[in-house]
């Protein structure tokens, strides 16, 4: 009986350590899958001309709808020597259409409410395409958290999207690489 209980002991120690090995591998596996590493944000540069690259934030976003918008903001600075910087909606043909002129909705976590104007008030290039002039209102702009825009739509709908702190980060990033004394 002795000689039973002692090989009965190492092998419920191995056992024991076997399943501590297991935890601990487990733990770390997961623990250091949920750690948040800081956002890299992306910039994208275009050819505005042969011999002008011009620097661009672009982001595809879903709305409440499910539907899917390219959101674009880009500075102009052809009208030296302040840089306008737009912010481009453009949403699939046939699906929304903007109504012209609406002026678009910034609604900050502090609810400050920031308000940029229809820069095709005149005209638009297609019905699913609008764009802000964000000029006035870029540098109010906050340096962390999210945005929510709102804009009408045709057919009494409203477009409402969720910029994220990635997509937040993204614009103050270009803002900073063109208005380096802004930020």
């Amino acid at each position: 009986m002795a000689t039973t209980q002692n090989l009965v002991l190492p092998n419920h120690r191995i056992f024991h350590r076997l399943i501590l090995v297991v935890s601990l591998t487990m733990i770390f596996s997961f623990g250091l899958g949920t750690v948040c590493l800081p956002a890299t944000a992306l910039l994208r540069q275009h050819h505005e001309t042969p011999n002008v690259l011009r620097y661009h934030a672009q982001d595809s976003l879903k709305d409440r709808d499910g539907n899917t918008w390219q959101v674009v903001l880009f500075p102009d600075s052809r009208q030296k020597p302040i840089t306008s910087y737009y912010l481009r909606l453009v949403g699939f043909p046939g699906v929304n259409s903007f109504i012209h002129p609406q002026s678009l909705e910034i609604l900050t976590d502090q609810g400050q409410i920031l308000t940029a104007r229809d820069a095709y008030a005149q005209s638009a290039p297609a019905p699913n395409v609008g764009q802000y002039d964000l000029t006035s209102i870029v540098t109010q702009l906050p340096l962390k958290g999210s945005l929510k825009l709102a804009v009408p739509l045709q057919n009494h709908r409203e477009l409402a999207l969720k910029i994220s702190p990635k997509v937040l980060e993204e614009w103050q990033l270009l803002i900073k690489e063109i208005e380096p004394n802004w930020i």
